[in-house]
């Protein structure tokens, strides 16, 4: 990792796959008189090319992406590669709990000029010590391969007020984009999530993924059909019909099988 570096001219990287936030963070990052150089990545792809290539000193990081998220960047490029990282979320605490003990900041959608100021100035400091980036990264590394703790309930935001959802409340979960719609027995939720990545944080013994957009809770299912090309149809308790995808026939068989 480069070490020295002149802090009174910093480069940075706006990764996100959103073209709104990068606009966001771009108008709030060249007010800063700091900083010289701003480059702009919408995938995880495009951001481990741009790291490479040009070595930016701050890379402000989506944290949800489609298909590799903000950490496999961090994997891809190495703790002793990395530049310092501030993390970019639309998610609230439980989408926190991974990092916010290691990384240097976060930041959390819509992003304010008071906590956008505050961000960079904590990521100065933080620059002046050598190897420090470098260790918080491995730290958080080391967190995300720990056993990971199952999330017990569900942030849901709305018209400016937060309601709270029980997991095992969640019947089943289908993806929309860089959403995901839960479905209970009272209504139906929106969670702004990549559904990879709500998956990583349920019980695996409580919820199956059944379909690249699908995830059911297995306590709910009430019994299987077997459909057409090694497909299953799932009955749920609530006489929701779920049809699984081919790619999950032998997942699905297993887990419908007794153990003896």
């Amino acid at each position: 990792m480069q070490m020295e570096r002149s802090l009174s001219s910093l480069s940075t990287l706006i990764v996100d796959d959103e073209p709104l936030a990068r606009e966001g963070l771009r108008q709030l990052i060249s007010e800063d008189e700091h900083v010289s150089t701003i480059w702009e990545a919408n995938n995880s792809s495009e951001a481990i090319s741009l790291i490479r290539s040009h070595r930016p000193d701050i890379v402000f990081l989506d944290v949800q992406m489609p298909e590799m998220d903000g950490f496999s960047v961090i994997r891809e490029i190495g703790p002793q590669s990395m530049p310092a990282v501030v993390f970019v979320t639309a998610h609230d605490q439980y989408a926190l709990r991974a990092f916010e003990f290691n990384a240097i900041d976060y930041l959390l959608k819509p992003v304010t000029h008071e906590r956008f100021a505050q961000s960079l100035a904590r990521v100065r400091e933080r620059l002046k010590s050598a190897g420090e980036v470098e260790r918080y990264l491995v730290s958080l590394l080391e967190t995300l391969a720990a056993p990971s703790r199952h999330v017990s309930r569900l942030a849901i935001r709305s018209t400016g007020k937060t309601c709270f959802v029980k997991v095992e409340d969640v019947q089943w979960m289908q993806a929309a984009e860089n959403y995901v719609q839960l479905h209970t027995a009272t209504g139906r939720h929106l969670l702004h999530v990549p559904i990879g990545t709500l998956q990583a944080s349920l019980d695996p013994g409580m919820f199956m993924r059944i379909h690249r957009s699908l995830i059911v809770n297995v306590r709910q299912i009430k019994e299987l059909e077997l459909a057409s090309h090694g497909e299953y149809v799932l009955v749920l308790r609530s006489g929701a019909r779920l049809q699984s995808s081919r790619a999950y026939h032998e997942k699905i068989r297993s887990w419908a099988s007794n153990p003896f």
